[in-house]
């Protein structure tokens, strides 16, 4: 049973995949959800309220923050590419966000960072959230920047922040990289859940990953939020090898934990 601490939350990048994958899930950690968007995704349903915003758009971005207690920030672009959309998306659209928290006095915010922001680790490493951020491309270091910005708003604010660094959350994982870095639904939901009702989050860098054998990543750092993963890429081990082909271990995206991300590009504005 998730017990309610919050009475509104708001849930950002509600129409992208994971979005779509916590509304129904979420409504159980509040009695209202406030779902935010660029685009037009639809009418709201019991118990839930719709209110889009541009991220780069700073009053839009203070309307859908007033009158919560917690966010859940996974709005953004979450793929590699120019410049200048992230720059609007990620960099600009994160510090409306805190900026916007800050005016309204919300205390806690879950940020969906991204393993890309360690991704020119190799895959041989285990790291933890003591180790520096080695970015893997543009889309990683405007996560850095957001993980760095809501440091700042903790420090000088006292704005609780979980930087959740996700790994692949989907379904089911597509590939062998993913036998590492697989986060099911379900196994986000109890990630956020945990940082939203946790009694002292502070400002908390997690690993956003399932209870997988195989891991680059170490949560130890994070044990004071209470995660505990249910679900694990383990049981699809088999049917991953037997569709898929043996990794070019020369190959960066078989080297680096980022994946086909140390290689996209080039960059552009």
């Amino acid at each position: 049973m998730t017990i309610k601490v919050h009475e509104k939350l708001l849930l950002t990048g509600a129409a992208g995949g994971l979005g779509k994958a916590l509304r129904e899930r979420l409504k159980v950690n509040c009695t209202v959800l406030r779902l935010s968007d660029r685009k037009d995704f639809g009418p709201a349903n019991a118990g839930e309220e719709v209110v889009l915003a541009d991220l780069a758009d700073a009053a839009a971005v203070d309307g859908i923050v007033r009158g919560v207690d917690a966010i859940i920030h996974l709005g953004g672009i979450s793929v590699e590419g120019p410049f200048a959309p992230i720059l609007q998306a990620n960099i600009l659209g994160v510090f409306n966000l805190y900026e916007a928290a800050r005016t309204h006095g919300v205390k806690r915010v879950v940020f969906a960072s991204s393993n890309h922001v360690t991704g020119f680790y190799r895959q041989n490493q285990t790291i933890t959230a003591d180790h520096a951020p080695r970015p893997d491309g543009l889309y990683g270091v405007s996560k850095a920047f957001g993980e760095d910005l809501s440091r700042l708003y903790f420090d000088r604010y006292g704005i609780e922040t979980a930087c959740v660094r996700i790994g692949s959350s989907f379904a089911e994982p597509r590939d062998r990289r993913m036998l590492a870095t697989w986060l099911s639904f379900d196994d986000l939901h109890r990630l956020i859940t945990a940082c939203l009702t946790t009694p002292a989050l502070g400002h908390s860098i997690v690993f956003g990953m399932s209870d997988n054998a195989v891991t680059w990543w170490d949560n130890s750092r994070a044990r004071h939020i209470g995660y505990r993963p249910q679900d694990s890429a383990d049981v699809f081990r088999d049917t991953v090898y037997a569709q898929t082909a043996a990794p070019d271990l020369n190959d960066p995206v078989a080297i680096f934990q980022g994946g086909g991300f140390v290689k996209a590009g080039p960059f552009g504005l």
